[in-house]
Parts: structure tokens; C-alpha cells; sequence
């Protein structure tokens, strides 16, 4: 297939909630290398490019990009949809993945998932993902968008919102982009009840047991033997499911259904 597959990786050292945690240990190396690692083992050809900012705090991402042997893209610290875009564009893509460097723990069989739906429907989808609605326990994320979605965003979007998100305009605007879904194919929902990400110093201490636990014996572990270690052993469970369901965009979710409630009312 002559389609350039571009996974976009954004870091950055300054996280708001846990400062430097892309580049915080788990068994001798960076939480970003062993994403990375998780990455490259998909079964789609893929060019992988971390998108780090401009600010000199991010010049350890782009040294560890190097080490790692992918490309390093540097742009806006804020305006991560014009980074995104600008990535994109500097390598060619046909087709352009953004993947959170806040998911360690992302199953690489979930992002052929969504790649193998995405590839056989061809040019049926401006936009496919597993997130709208979410069924993958949060922190598999995974967004597929052609490159004239991603510059039809780039040009459009406006609020800051859009630009520091990259994607809510698209999944906002159904009327302007093809979108498609793809759910657990279990049937089950485990995005409110488990939580894979980082944003928290227990997001951490989690996903460094995790990959203890796992990654010795099966160094590319699956979501399903997460579950199973989880339900083994449910103390690991409890590091960090305070924070289940939490995150930005289902923050910003419940922040529009009460907009809309509030407008409802209003017009009575």
C-alpha cells in the first residue's frame, strides 16, 4: 500500500499535573522509550515521529528520540494541533495517528485494530477512532485522520480548545468530516473502570508494576493479560483506580451536555 502512515507522538517535559513524566523510569529506561517500544510493534508500516515542543526543557525528548532511532519534530508548545499538523506535513503523511505520550501501556493489536478498520473501508473515513464513544480501558487511544482532515482542522479550528487538543473540532463537527468508531468487540466497556494513563504520581507507580509484573516474561504484553494480572492481583488495581474515568475530554464532555441543559432551558 503506497499510503504514508505517520504515528504522531506528542511530548513535552512541562505536564501540568506530573512534570517530566515521559522521561520517568520503568526497568531502566524512559516511560517514552517504553512506549516507543510498544509502538514499533505494530503490524502496519508505520513512521513513528515524537513531536516535541520548542522550549529548550524539550531537548532531552529529542535526544531520546535519537537513542530510540525515530524522527524528532519540534513546533508550539501550546498549539499542539499546528504542531501536529506541521509534523504531519514535514514527513508526507497520507494518513496521520495521534497517539498520546501519555499511554505506555498501549496494546499495539489495539492500534492494528483500528488501522486494519481504517484501511479496509478506503476513503469511506476522514476519521477513525476508538474514543467517541470510548470501550478500550483509557490510555489505548488511538486517532486515525487523513491528511485533508488534519489540514481542514489546522485551518479551521479556532477556540483553544481545538488547538490544544488537535481533534474535539473534527469529533464536534460531524456534519464537516466522515467519522467511524470502533468499539471493544467483547461487548464490554472497561473506559470508566480502568485506567492505563498518566497524569498522576499513582498513574506511575501503576504502570512501573504493570511492566514489572509483565514485561520480564512477555515483552509485548496485551491488554488482556493486563486485565488478567489486574484481576490476579486486584492490590495493583487500587494504586491508582481513585483516578478511573477521569480525563480531559470527558470533562469537556459533561461541560457541553450542562452548556446544553443551561440553553434548553433558556428557550423555554
Amino acid at each position: 500500500m503506497a499510503d504514508n502512515t505517520i504515528i504522531v507522538v506528542q511530548a513535552r517535559m512541562s505536564s501540568t499535573r506530573l512534570p517530566g513524566k515521559v522521561m520517568m523510569p520503568i526497568l531502566g529506561k524512559s516511560l517514552l522509550y517504553r512506549m516507543i517500544e510498544r509502538l514499533k510493534m505494530t503490524r502496519h508500516k508505520t513512521r513513528i515521529v515524537i513531536a516535541a515542543s520548542e522550549n529548550a526543557a524539550d531537548d532531552v525528548i529529542e535526544q531520546e528520540a535519537l537513542q530510540m532511532g525515530v524522527d524528532c519534530f519540534r513546533g508550539s508548545l501550546n498549539n499542539l494541533l499546528d504542531r501536529h499538523y506541521q509534523a504531519a506535513k514535514q514527513y508526507n503523511a497520507d494518513t496521520v495517528l495521534k497517539i498520546p505520550s501519555d499511554c505506555p501501556l498501549i496494546d499495539p493489536r489495539i492500534i492494528d485494530e483500528v488501522l486494519g478498520f481504517y484501511f479496509a473501508h478506503p476513503s469511506e473515513y476522514d476519521f477513525v477512532s476508538n474514543l467517541h464513544p470510548a470501550t478500550f480501558p483509557d490510555g489505548n487511544d488511538v486517532e486515525i485522520m487523513t491528511m485533508d482532515c488534519l489540514e481542514k482542522t489546522w485551518k479551521e479550528a479556532s477556540r483553544i480548545l481545538e488547538l490544544e487538543h488537535t481533534t474535539p473540532y473534527i469529533w464536534e463537527n460531524p456534519e464537516k468530516f466522515r467519522i467511524a468508531n470502533v468499539t471493544w468487540n467483547t461487548g464490554q466497556d472497561y473506559s470508566m473502570s480502568h485506567r492505563f494513563t498518566i497524569d498522576y504520581e499513582a498513574d506511575y507507580q501503576f504502570i512501573k508494576r504493570i511492566f514489572e509484573e509483565l514485561y520480564p516474561q512477555k515483552t509485548d504484553f496485551s491488554c488482556d493479560d493486563i486485565l488478567k494480572l489486574l484481576t490476579d492481583k486486584p492490590e495493583i488495581y487500587n494504586i491508582n483506580a481513585k483516578y478511573a474515568g477521569v480525563n480531559w475530554y470527558r470533562n469537556h464532555l459533561e461541560e457541553l451536555k450542562t452548556v446544553s441543559s443551561l440553553n434548553t432551558k433558556l428557550t423555554f
